[in-house]
């Protein structure tokens, strides 16, 4: 009824009172039969029901009420220990990962960075630049955080902070890419709601 044409367009039940008072036959519901009721009792429901309809939540939204917690840390911690030190400690040292807790204390965000492959410290796998090396045929290297890398071109910050390009044909010059956030990548298709759960579980105790 709230969403209903009727009650929405409505303004002071001038259009409510006479599908009271006379019914209203709608194919395949339930017939509303006529209710001999004032006008103005049934201006009265109108405006109650403009009044929730003014305090009620968008489609979609939340029930009303207190902001809802959510307690993400529901995983094991000894489990995501075994996980890190099976699959992580290739790249990040137990000591690098020290003190991510409490850089990062919401849970919710502390996952959705590691997931992503940032907010280490010191490991291969942390918030560092993509950079890149490119290597001419004489030899000359020049090495920087990476800028623009495609089949045409590869562009990166010099150490001046001034940006160089090199025009691509096929593999010359030598392109070398490092992106520290490779290996994440990599791993995200194999991660089970489980490993998420267990390895942010043990993360919030890296305090």
């Amino acid at each position: 009824m709230l969403r209903s044409q009727l009650a929405l367009t409505d303004v002071h039940g001038e259009l409510i009172i006479p599908v009271v008072q006379q019914g209203r036959q709608t194919p395949g519901m339930p017939a509303m039969p006529p209710q001999p009721l004032p006008d103005g009792d049934i201006v009265a429901i109108a405006e109650y029901i403009h009044g929730v309809q003014a305090t009620s939540r968008g489609q979609g939204s939340p029930p009303a009420g207190p902001p809802i917690q959510l307690n993400i840390v529901v995983g094991d911690p000894k489990a995501g220990e075994a996980y890190d030190n099976r699959t992580c400690t290739t790249c990040h040292t137990l000591q690098s990962l020290r003190g991510i807790a409490t850089r990062i204390p919401d849970p919710m965000q502390l996952q959705n960075t590691w997931v992503a492959g940032g907010g280490g410290r010191g490991g291969r796998g942390g918030s560092s630049p993509v950079t890149v090396a490119v290597t001419l045929p004489d030899g000359q290297r020049f090495d920087g955080p990476l800028v623009r890398y495609d089949n045409f071109i590869v562009i990166l910050t010099m150490p001046d902070s001034t940006q160089r390009s090199f025009a691509r044909n096929g593999d010359v010059p030598k392109v070398e890419v490092k992106d520290p956030r490779e290996g994440h990548r990599k791993l995200l298709p194999t991660y089970t709601d489980k490993d998420m759960h267990d390895v942010t579980a043990f993360l919030v105790t890296l305090k």
